[in-house]
C-alpha cells in the first residue's frame, strides 16, 4: 500500500485525530499537485482563464493565487 493510499484511507478514521492528520496532509499534497499542473499549463501556452475553467474557480482567483511564480 502507498503512502497516498494510507493517507487517503486515515482521511475517514473515526478517530479526529488520525482523520484531521491525514486531511492536512492531503491538503498539502492537493496544493503541490495544483502548482505542478498550473506550472505545466502556464508553460505550455495556457491561458489563466484556461486554467480557471478546469479548476472551476475564477481567472482573478486563480491568477492572484499563482502570480507569485512569475507567470
Amino acid at each position: 500500500m502507498s503512502d497516498a493510499t494510507k493517507v487517503a484511507a486515515a482521511a475517514s478514521s473515526r478517530d479526529p485525530a488520525v482523520g484531521l492528520a491525514a486531511v492536512a496532509s492531503l491538503r498539502g499534497l492537493l496544493e503541490s499537485l495544483e502548482e505542478l499542473q498550473v506550472t505545466n499549463a502556464r508553460d505550455q501556452g495556457w491561458s489563466w482563464q484556461q486554467i480557471a475553467d478546469v479548476l472551476r474557480v475564477s481567472r482573478q482567483a486563480v491568477h492572484k493565487k499563482y502570480r507569485r511564480f512569475g507567470f
